[in-house]
């Protein structure tokens, strides 16, 4: 099994949603996250006044999903979140050992 995190845009989250549901992933954890990257965050103007904004808001998908659809679920964020602007967000992999559900006790793949 595989856990996937992806920092997305917000404005995203939507499209995301709906295109892992129709490559098979059952649930997702979002969010809210803020966070600042390469860029450092930017600046606004709000009513003549310029101030600086640190911290940029996202969202932060979790998925824990089988190995066996782990690329096309990453391959699907990718694509999804992807406007080709700076500020697109990361996507990390990593292995998961054990998936247990709480109200079942069913184990690893049956439990996700």
């Amino acid at each position: 099994m595989k856990m996937i995190m992806a920092i997305i845009q917000t404005h995203k989250l939507d499209d995301v949603r709906q295109a892992l549901n129709e490559v098979g992933v059952m649930g997702m954890t979002v969010t809210e996250a803020k966070g600042f990257g390469r860029t450092k965050g930017h600046t606004e103007i709000y009513r003549g006044a310029e101030y600086q904004i640190n911290y940029i808001p996202k969202f932060k998908i979790e998925v824990v999903v089988e190995d066996s659809i782990s690329d096309k679920v990453i391959e699907t964020i990718s694509e999804t979140a992807n406007t080709g602007k700076i500020g697109d967000g990361k996507i990390f992999v990593w292995d998961i050992e054990t998936a247990i559900r709480i109200r079942t006790g069913e184990q690893n793949e049956q439990a996700l």
